[in-house]
């Protein structure tokens, strides 16, 4: 009885550990795998440099952004870190 009322501590740290910091994170990385495959032409993005443009096309895991100066840039999908909402 006495070494389980001594791991009782460490289990119940690992439990708060999991609802804390794991799970939150494993549904920020959900969302983002989503964001991703449903990107479409004419989203506005953002990437993980920090490079603003709107998507022109999309492959199965490649994106092709066009820049403000008209420049066409080929990125990985996994590079884009956020659609931007349009401003209406």
């Amino acid at each position: 009885m006495a070494t389980v009322m001594n791991l009782l501590p460490i289990v119940l740290m690992f439990v708060i550990f999991y609802f804390l910091l794991i799970r939150p994170q494993q549904k920020r990385q959900r969302a983002v795998q989503q964001m991703q495959a449903n990107l479409k032409k004419g989203d506005k993005i953002v990437t993980i440099g920090g490079l603003h443009g709107i998507i022109d096309s999309v492959d199965e895991d490649k994106v092709v952004i066009r820049a403000g100066d008209g420049t066409r840039l080929t990125y990985d999908r996994s590079a884009v870190r956020e659609v931007v909402a349009e401003n209406k």
